[in-house]
């Protein structure tokens, strides 16, 4: 008798403190609908047991809504299951043709991608520039090619030719940030371009880029703005040309005097950087660096590789999906999605890793009609998942050996451990909270606000803080 008594006042207490946290987020929930910045918004907020599923609130639960880089959750997720933690890229390198016995190499080296997008990276030791071109040059100083008869050519084919999602606006795919797939990526697929600033309202020009990027040419519209107007400069690919276009305004207070964009032919400027390596270790190449893309343009076919000269590895999958979380990194969204196709046996297509990501889902019960998604990485304004899918998505990592990986790749806002997510007149957040012991996920949106970003946030960071 003593014992039920015991088990029924846990239970009670239990309730009452479910029905009390629930009290708490519907009235902070309610707060923030009727703000003024919400008026025309539509918003959602899904909170689970993290260990169980069980929904602990829920309001308007199933709307789709966009979801900027939140998305990036998924795609994570979905990539652990499918590729493992342990997962690595990798990139071969070879030539074609016949090694003479003076040295000379008569045929090309070539350089075949398999979608790593941290080759060239800056954010691990393995991956840097200098270190991966060092790897190349010992590969073929140990083959004894002393001279090249032929051309340093990047192949990038795996990933076939669309390198933009559809569903990207414009004003960003010139930009770092919208910078296109690629079988053979290089640097993260982008440049810095150095701004030569002056007065308010007189125009910007370019001092130069890191790396050079010769082959490129800069038409500045830009601006300089009034101190506080912050960097609202943007960067247009060039189509059809080698011209790109920077327009915009770049305010006069900022200190970097720089903005980053997105390297055009990706696989190209690696072909280049060797080239430029081995001549200047007096390596002769007899022919300009070529690529897939300027290959085709010019109506010739890129050969294949005849001989292998060394595998180049990737940071396991883990690493790099603690980068495309702490940093938000599109590239690396986009380029796993594609390598989920693949490894599903797919065509590696943007199109086709949005239906596998889906098909995942559908087979453990989530409705594929609730993730209406263009992208993996939430780029795409005509994203749409619903709070619902995204809390239950995140909950279904908790039970797995890869979870602790996934924790740690989210960053920290409001002292929570959650993935952010803006675009225009959007704010997200999803993620993982502990409240008084009970471990939670949850995944809240707000979608066509107005007013600014900084006063929204701070009122959706309210509505969070009481699951702290």
């Amino acid at each position: 008798m003593k014992r039920l008594l015991i088990v029924s006042l846990f239970l009670i207490t239990g309730q009452a403190y479910a029905q009390d946290l629930q009290s708490k987020l519907s009235a902070a929930f309610n707060r923030l609908q009727a703000d003024s910045q919400c008026r025309y918004a539509s918003l959602s907020l899904t909170v689970l047991d993290a260990k169980t599923g069980e929904q602990v609130f829920a309001a308007s639960p199933n709307m789709g809504l966009a979801t900027a880089s939140t998305l990036k959750t998924i795609t994570s997720i979905t990539a652990f299951n499918v590729l493992g933690a342990d997962f690595r890229y990798q990139t071969q390198l070879g030539y074609n043709g016949e090694i003479a016995a003076d040295g000379t190499l008569n045929g090309d080296i070539i350089i075949k991608g398999s979608g790593d997008p941290t080759l060239g990276s800056w954010r691990y030791e393995q991956t840097k520039e200098a270190h991966v071109l060092a790897l190349m040059v010992d590969a073929l100083k140990t083959a004894g090619i002393k001279k090249i008869n032929g051309r340093v050519i990047g192949d990038d084919s795996i990933f076939g030719t669309q390198s933009i999602p559809e569903g990207w606006i414009w004003q960003d795919i010139g930009n770092y940030y919208g910078a296109g797939t690629s079988g053979l990526c290089w640097r993260e697929n982008q440049f810095d371009i150095k701004l030569r600033t002056g007065a308010v309202g007189n125009p910007i020009g370019v001092s130069y880029t890191v790396p050079n990027v010769s082959y490129l040419t800069f038409k500045s519209e830009l601006v300089n703005g009034p101190a506080g107007s912050g960097d609202n400069a943007y960067a247009f690919l060039p189509v059809g040309s080698k011209v790109m276009y920077l327009r915009g305004s770049y305010a006069i207070d900022k200190d970097k005097k720089s903005i980053s964009a997105a390297i055009p032919d990706a696989a190209y400027d690696a072909a280049l950087r060797l080239s430029d390596t081995l001549k200047k270790l007096g390596i002769a190449v007899g022919f300009d660096p070529e690529s897939v893309a300027t290959l085709t343009a010019k109506g010739l076919k890129a050969p294949s590789i005849s001989k292998n000269l060394t595998a180049i590895q990737s940071p396991p999958l883990s690493r790099i999906i603690y980068w495309l979380n702490q940093k938000s990194i599109n590239l690396y969204a986009e380029q796993l999605l594609k390598t989920i196709a693949w490894k599903q046996g797919r065509k590696p297509t943007t199109t086709n890793g949005v239906e596998e990501v889906q098909k995942f889902w559908q087979a453990r019960g989530i409705d594929a009609s609730s993730m209406n998604i263009y992208d993996g990485s939430g780029l795409s304004p005509g994203d749409r998942v619903s709070t619902n899918t995204m809390a239950r998505i995140l909950q279904s990592a908790k039970k797995e050996s890869w979870f602790p990986d996934l924790y740690e790749s989210l960053p920290v806002y409001n002292d929570m451990k959650m993935k952010s997510g803006s675009i225009n007149s959007v704010l997200c957040y999803a993620g993982y909270q502990t409240h008084n012991g009970r471990e939670f996920c949850f995944s809240i949106m707000v979608n066509n606000f107005s007013g600014s970003s900084r006063g929204i946030k701070e009122k959706m960071f309210r509505v969070l803080d009481v699951l702290k």
